[in-house]
């Protein structure tokens, strides 16, 4: 048995890159090309919001939003997005993935467009059912990160494994950035309207309402693309109802030589000695799933809050001037352009410098020098933020914050989500793969709602001139640097899993005796 199920797999794993293991990374990239859209268009739009939603008439300065509800706006689909990575990552192990597949992209659909079209009288029943209905696009975007993760880890040689998947995320927050400059330009040249210091009132034209909701209704697009390709994908083997079939389709669409009856063996033998809540697990694989589930849960704390008060920072260093001295879709604009900038020239880049050197330096050697990097740039950056943010010392600040955003992406942001798809058993690949990713989860919901009540701490005198202060900020890049310091440590309980077969990591070609049963 285990020589037939060893056969059978190395066969999958040295199988030549065929057509088929890019059009899979295309499909299931464009899930994190509108995962990453979704997630991260929201901090583009949530100033314009204050302005429209909690603007007093007569006020000397733009409406913004509360603090409370700031966060809410923020971080209500991180939320979403633990519960549906839970929730969908044991769903996928008992259903399949391609079913469980088609319900995540629905909801995701639906909930976009749901969201732009959020009501309400007042400005508390707009907010209320804008973060319902994004909590529920994150539950579905929850599901896309297991199930991605695995379907693309099962279908691959040990050569083309979830990297690339993970890359297309770069590309969303840059399509999120250059599509909120589009419609923000668009708007200001069909509806122009003066400065707030000029005339407070026009300088919210009623037309700016529109804005943010086709910003946020965007991103069903990419989603409703690629379902029909989604659904016309095969079932991975390893949960295949009909496995028998199951293994006619692989050997087919990836031309490697399967008899059926010894793949239904090996398959039915894989994951089935021990669960998730066994002894056995715990001695093999309790150690790694901390391991990946600590350094997601500080890379989420980290990652997340780096792009959520971005826009606070770039304020604070004058990159985006005052809010008084701009019309709201000129400040949607300066917001999406600085950005766009950083994303085109730092987080693009560090994803696709991971896809290139991810077989070359291992997983392990990428995670650790990211997390070192992310430590010594945010530690720089904090020391000295007084320094940083003076004006001629603005653009060093710039750099230093674009390099910290490079070796998050060439580092744990690509690497967390890579390993947990490459070191557990086939049975428990997807439930693992969702504890993990809802850590990392966890940890942005501790950024969403806890850094950016830090990162608004204001003294008077910013307030006057419309500016977050750098006390706020200095004290959450400390805390950031600390963490991500903790990341590095963590990463020491992750093995390597570079050109490895899948059961190999696993353990599950071993022939071993546990109570009595071989």
């Amino acid at each position: 048995m285990a020589n037939n199920q060893l056969q059978v797999l190395n066969a999958l794993d040295s199988a030549k890159t065929q057509w088929y293991h890019f059009t899979a990374i295309v499909i299931a990239g464009m899930g994190f090309f509108t995962d990453a859209y979704d997630l991260f268009c929201i901090s583009l739009v949530t100033k314009l919001l204050g302005r429209i939603y909690y603007h007093s008439p007569g006020d000397a300065k733009p409406g913004t939003l509360p603090p409370n509800v700031s966060a809410a706006v923020n971080g209500v689909a991180f939320c979403g997005t633990l519960a549906g990575q839970l929730f969908f990552g044991w769903l996928g192990d008992k259903m399949g993935r391609k079913r469980v597949y088609g319900m995540t992209f629905m909801l995701m659909v639906i909930c976009s467009i749901a969201s732009g079209l959020s009501f309400g009288h007042e400005a508390k029943g707009v907010m209320a059912t804008l973060c319902f209905f994004r909590f529920w696009l994150g539950f579905g975007k929850g599901g896309d990160y297991p199930l991605s993760a695995t379907i693309m880890s099962e279908y691959a040689n040990k050569k083309t494994r979830v990297a690339a998947v993970f890359a297309m995320q770069g590309f969303g927050i840059l399509t999120g950035g250059i599509f909120a400059i589009i419609i923000s330009a668009s708007f200001k040249v069909a509806f122009p309207s003066p400065t707030y210091e000029i005339d407070a009132v026009g300088s919210t034209v009623p037309q700016a309402d529109y804005v943010w909701r086709i910003i946020l209704m965007f991103g069903a697009l990419p989603a409703a693309l690629t379902y029909y390709w989604r659904m016309k994908m095969l079932e991975t083997t390893l949960v295949a109802k009909n496995e028998n079939k199951g293994a006619v389709d692989m050997s087919k669409v990836l031309q490697v030589d399967l008899e059926p009856e010894e793949y239904v063996q090996s398959i039915q033998q894989q994951g089935k000695d021990f669960g998730l809540l066994t002894k056995q697990f715990l001695r093999r694989h309790g150690l790694h799933l901390l391991g990946t589930t600590s350094t997601w849960f500080l890379l989420g704390i980290a990652f997340n809050s780096q792009n959520l008060f971005q826009k606070d920072i770039l304020s604070a260093i004058g990159w985006i001037p005052s809010a008084k001295t701009m019309s709201a879709l000129e400040e949607v604009y300066k917001i999406a352009g600085a950005q766009t900038l950083i994303a085109l020239c730092s987080a693009v880049p560090g994803y696709w410098f991971t896809v290139a050197f991810i077989d070359k330096m291992g997983r392990f050697a990428i995670q650790v020098m990211g997390f070192f990097f992310m430590t010594v740039f945010i530690f720089a950056l904090a020391i000295s933020y007084n320094h940083w943010t003076q004006k001629e010392n603005r653009i060093g600040l710039v750099v230093m914050y674009s390099l910290t955003s490079f070796f998050a992406n060439f580092g744990p942001n690509a690497t967390t989500f890579v390993v947990p798809a490459e070191i557990f058993p086939a049975r428990l690949r997807s439930k693992c793969h969702g504890i993990s990713a809802a850590a990392g989860k966890a940890g942005a919901i501790v950024g969403a709602f806890g850094f950016l009540y830090a990162a608004q701490s204001q003294d008077k005198a910013k307030v006057d001139e419309g500016y977050p202060t750098g006390i706020g900020v200095k004290n959450s890049l400390i805390v950031l640097g600390v963490v991500n310091f903790l990341g590095m440590l963590f990463t020491f309980l992750v093995p390597e899993s570079k050109v490895q077969s899948l059961e190999g990591m696993s353990g599950e070609n071993e022939e071993e005796v546990v109570g009595g049963v071989i």
